[in-house]
Parts: structure tokens; C-alpha cells; sequence
């Protein structure tokens, strides 16, 4: 089964630290994914820029609204996602608690849910 493992952190965090110490996060981050691929859990993932540049966008009564930053104001900011393949939710815990910004922040970990196959008449069923 897939799960996703969202990390969040306070960028405030991370702007604090030395260009030392953020690369060595960035090589621990680095070492964690190659032994999740070794043991066959790593599926992909991705860092993601500052929340800074964020753009959201929301469609209301048939209007697209956009704006800058994220929608919701939080503590922590979504920093970047793992995609983990493991055997039941148990494992996924396991797995997330060996990323290491989970020791900065939270990994929300996360079943992916598979969408329904397109019919032949274009509409899911």
C-alpha cells in the first residue's frame, strides 16, 4: 500500500541555521531516501520551495480565485513529501519516523486513495 508522508517544519527553523548545518539536514535527507529505495519503500519525493512562494487557488461559484502564500495560516509549513510503499499503516509510521526533519517538525502521514477507472463513456465509475 502507498502512503504519502508530508513534512512540515518551521521555515523559521531552518533560516536560523548555518549553511553548515543545513547541509548536513540536506545529506541526512539525501541518506534517508537512498535506504528507503534500498529496502524497497521509496516511491519518490520532492523538497519544495519556501511557503513564501506559494500560490493557492480556489474556484468558488465558478470563479478562480488566486492569491499569494498558502490558504491556511499554520505553525509548522509544508516543506516537502515522501511517497512510501509499506505493507500497512504500522510500517508507514515506522518509515516517517526515520525522515529526519521529524525531529524539527511533524511528518502526517497519509493512505493514498487510488480514484475509481474511467469509464468507456468518459465518467468514473
Amino acid at each position: 500500500m502507498q502512503y504519502v508522508a508530508l513534512v512540515y517544519y518551521q521555515e523559521q527553523l531552518i533560516e536560523a541555521m548555518s549553511e553548515r548545518e543545513w547541509h548536513d539536514l540536506n545529506q541526512e535527507c539525501l541518506g534517508c531516501v537512498e535506504r528507503l529505495t534500498e529496502q524497497g519503500h521509496f516511491i519518490t519525493g520532492r523538497a519544495l520551495q519556501p511557503v513564501e512562494s506559494a500560490t493557492s487557488v480556489r474556484r468558488r461559484d465558478g470563479e478562480t480565485l488566486v492569491s499569494d502564500g498558502p490558504f491556511a495560516e499554520t505553525k509548522e509549513q509544508l516543506a516537502g513529501f515522501y511517497l512510501l510503499e509499506a505493507r500497512d499503516l504500522n510500517e508507514a509510521l515506522r518509515l516517517a519516523g526515520g525522515i529526519p526533519p521529524a525531529r524539527l517538525g511533524t511528518i502526517e502521514v497519509r493512505p493514498v486513495r487510488e480514484l475509481p477507472p474511467k469509464d468507456e463513456t468518459g465518467e468514473t465509475s
